[in-house]
């Protein structure tokens, strides 16, 4: 265990004024202060949140750019993080909210698919929200009327509509069996096939398969990690890429992220667990567990973004966000294979602090910046950042608890294994009628008729 580790933030009123408004104190070894910090910075994160305000969109974050900062996944990440943090911390007080958010999103067809955002509908985005559901599941988490969608339903619909092959690759060449970046053939990015999405879907097999003890999830989550794997994605040092574009997949781009390592470890850990510990899914989360280590955490004590995070400027608002990610499903992992404890907790640990001490801006002096090696407030303020550190906190406590439920240990969400849509198809707009044409040409008669008016107005002396 590491020495014991104390982290005080002093808060101040922003960058420009002096006065202190209070402190934060978090004892990282004791479970009862990083508790009440965690919830301040949980606070901290929904002031970004207006969706349960008049005007705006319940479960969503502002956005997407350019009319905010974040796309729709963002607010199914924000969701699960604070469904990991009630878990873990025992905090119920923002469960209205996170209820009214995940119901309000499914779509019309109980799929996490809502039609306003296929314009920009991702695999890995619509997985998001799937993960907050499945994570709903796992930890107990209020099950809705029985008029509404059921959590497990919601996550199984989500895997189902990506297991269709209206979603793969099946030309029979190199990329056979990858799963798109993209849902639909309009939208950019519908021939890369990348390891964000196909690890999202790997993941969601992989605990549907503990949840369910259903051995088609686990199956279809093995061969979609032989897939990365063949495809070389993950190298054999466990260095985890980006991803290739069509038509053969090869050309791959380096990038590292931090959240595609995790997500796949935390994959490989649930079928070490399904598997009863079998030697090559244990080689597996070992392999992760180091290439983590050494690629996003600075000399494996804090989190840092390697592809993005050197050069000022070039993370954007997602790519702030996957350490927060990291954090927690690296604790989650340890849930689900113990032995992870003494590998990865000091890691999490040392780096939980790096990231509270960026935690002295804002108003109130709390808010987070993401430069976490730095030492030092960065003046970078958003709901990724409030998250990352939120994740980290949580991270710590989350391997003290009971690991994630199953169907078997007390878990209650009712089920649809044949759940979600048979086929993938854009949203189509009803046909127009002539009683649009008509009430069209009358608005648009009101229209100029209300804008001469206007234009005569302001002629007048």
């Amino acid at each position: 265990m590491m020495a014991r580790l104390t982290t005080t933030l002093l808060a101040a009123c922003g960058l420009l004024a002096g006065r202190a408004l209070g402190a934060l104190e978090i004892d990282l070894d004791d479970t009862e202060s990083i508790k009440k910090g965690a919830a301040l910075v949980a606070q901290d994160l929904l002031t970004f949140y207006h969706g349960d305000e008049p005007g705006w969109v319940p479960g969503i974050l502002p956005g997407p750019p350019p009319d905010g900062d974040y796309y729709w996944w963002q607010g199914g990440a924000m969701w699960g993080a604070l469904l990991d943090y009630r878990r873990a911390m025992g905090d119920t007080q923002f469960d209205d909210l996170i209820t009214t958010a995940l119901l309000f999103q499914v779509g019309p067809d109980n799929d996490y698919m809502p039609p306003n955002w296929t314009a920009s509908m991702g695999n890995d985005d619509q997985a998001f929200w799937a993960y907050a559901a499945l994570l709903a599941a796992e930890t107990g988490y209020t099950n809705p009327a029985d008029d509404q969608p059921q959590w497990l339903a919601l996550a199984q619909a989500v895997f189902n509509e990506q297991t269709h092959l209206d979603r793969r690759v099946t030309d029979g060449g190199n990329c056979e069996w990858g799963l798109r970046w993209q849902v639909y053939s309009t939208n950019n990015g519908f021939d890369y096939i990348n390891t964000v999405a196909n690890a999202c879907y790997f993941n969601m097999g992989a605990r549907l398969a503990r949840y369910t003890a259903n051995d088609t999830y686990g199956e279809l989550a093995e061969k979609t990690w032989d897939l990365i794997w063949r495809l070389g994605y993950i190298s054999e040092d466990y260095d985890v890429y980006d991803g290739a574009h069509l038509p053969d997949c090869t050309g791959i781009n380096k990038a590292q992220f931090s959240y595609n390592a995790a997500m796949l470890l935390q994959g490989c850990a649930y079928m070490y667990n399904v598997t009863n510990g079998n030697a090559t899914w244990k080689a597996r989360v070992d392999g992760l567990a180091a290439g983590i280590q050494r690629v996003f955490f600075s000399n494996k004590d804090i989190a840092y973004e390697p592809s993005c995070e050197p050069a000022p400027g070039s993370c954007n608002s997602d790519m702030m966000s996957y350490r927060g990610f990291m954090h927690r499903w690296m604790a989650n992992s340890i849930q689900v294979a113990p032995y992870l404890y003494d590998v990865l907790m000091p890691t999490l640990k040392a780096s939980a602090a790096a990231g509270v001490k960026q935690c002295t801006g804002g108003t109130n002096g709390r808010m987070c910046g993401f430069h976490w090696t730095s030492g030092v407030y960065d003046g970078l303020q958003s709901a990724s950042l409030q998250m990352n550190v939120l994740g980290a906190l949580t991270a710590l406590v989350m391997p003290s608890v009971d690991p994630p439920l199953t169907n078997t240990t007390g878990g209650t969400s009712k089920g649809d294994p044949n759940a979600g849509q048979a086929r993938t198809e854009l949203p189509t707009l009803a046909p127009i009628t002539t009683g649009d044409k008509a009430g069209a040409s009358i608005i648009t008669i009101l229209i100029i008729t209300g804008a001469l008016s206007a234009f005569a107005w302001m002629s007048l002396d």
